[in-house]
């Protein structure tokens, strides 16, 4: 997928693509039924009925702007130890082979940016290389907020992550400080005036979005800021994975609200084929939704 916005092109770079999570355990206040409403454009797509499996991807985005290549979210990785999902664990994917086929190889991106640290956002940071964990991008600067990389940095005595995260912070972002390469960043950070991280905060302490302005185009990454399509007509649903689930919301339902009225292409980590909308406001089910005009 190679999405030409403004004087910018997108390109997406797979890492996952298959079964998810059953809708009861992906949503706190999941209703049974929501899916048999969305039928007509859920299945086969994003929901599997045979199974009660959502479909999701785990991709990057792989921004060039007129100066520079940009990495927005860095996935799973290789040969990480992620015992808890099976199919995060000591995994062996031609991803590099993918990122190049989309138009950069690792020296040749400029800037990596990630929009939380979670295990599924930063694998490919990093590569392991005679046994060590180096940068996977030597000329690199890596962008963590500072409320991010403050919340999760492990050196912190008294700090426990999840299991999904375990290990995460020695493997995936520890190498890129030691190397220099990490520079912190607060909300309202630009890169080549064309991508400004904003807030978004709630699936956790320090998750932003980064919007994409170009030539009078515009995009939103919106990193976990929404999980599945299933979202659009029931935003209210909440991920079991958010942190704060009350701000994750309203985060949610303003980024949404945002980009219908913007005409952004939206732009999520986790949607399936095709991937990546734009979106139209309309009443569902007495409460607000959305509607989604597939692709690029």
């Amino acid at each position: 997928m190679r999405i030409q916005l403004g004087d910018t092109v997108v390109t997406r770079v797979e890492d996952y693509q298959g079964p998810g999570f059953m809708p009861e355990e992906m949503f706190t206040n999941y209703e049974p039924g929501q899916w048999e409403r969305e039928r007509d454009w859920l299945v086969p797509r994003f929901y599997d009925p045979a199974t009660n499996q959502t479909r999701t991807s785990i991709h990057s985005w792989l921004v060039k702007t007129r100066h520079h290549t940009v990495l927005i979210d860095a996935c799973i990785g290789n040969h990480k130890e992620r015992p808890s999902i099976a199919r995060f664990h000591q995994r062996n994917e031609p991803w590099l082979e993918r990122l190049a086929a989309a138009g950069a190889r690792p020296e040749e991106v400029d800037f990596v940016m990630c929009t939380h640290l979670h295990a599924d956002h930063v694998g490919w940071n990093t590569q392991r290389i005679d046994g060590r964990w180096v940068p996977t991008f030597p000329n690199a600067r890596y962008l963590f907020t500072r409320a991010e990389f403050e919340r999760w940095d492990d050196r912190r005595p008294g700090f426990v992550p999840k299991p999904i995260n375990q290990h995460v912070f020695a493997d995936s972002i520890l190498p890129v400080v030691e190397s220099g390469q990490m520079q912190l960043m607060d909300v309202g950070h630009t890169v080549d005036d064309a991508l400004t991280v904003e807030a978004a905060h709630g699936h956790t302490a320090g998750h932003v979005k980064i919007r994409l302005a170009s030539g009078g185009a515009q995009g939103m990454f919106t990193g976990d800021t929404i999980h599945h399509p299933l979202q659009l007509a029931y935003p209210h649903l909440q991920s079991v994975f958010d942190e704060g689930p009350a701000e994750a919301l309203q985060t949610r339902l303003d980024m949404l609200a945002d980009c219908a009225e913007r005409g952004a292409l939206l732009m999520p980590t986790h949607f399936a084929d095709p991937h990546c909308c734009r979106i139209h406001a309309q009443g569902r089910y007495g409460r607000v939704g959305y509607r989604a005009e597939w692709g690029g």
